[in-house]
């Protein structure tokens, strides 16, 4: 793997990912956000010791 690569290029390959990806409509990004939402554990922060 290359670990010097320019900031073009890696905008390249992530545009190509995210090609690669499917498409998701407001409906289901909707959902995921209330889904997570109501699992979201943050409310019940650990007291620090």
């Amino acid at each position: 793997m290359r670990y010097t690569m320019s900031f073009q290029e890696r905008a390249k390959l992530g545009l190509e990912q995210l090609s690669k990806q499917s498409a998701v409509t407001l409906k289901t990004a909707r959902d995921q956000a209330e889904f997570l939402k109501k699992k979201s554990t943050t409310k019940n922060k650990k007291a620090r010791i």
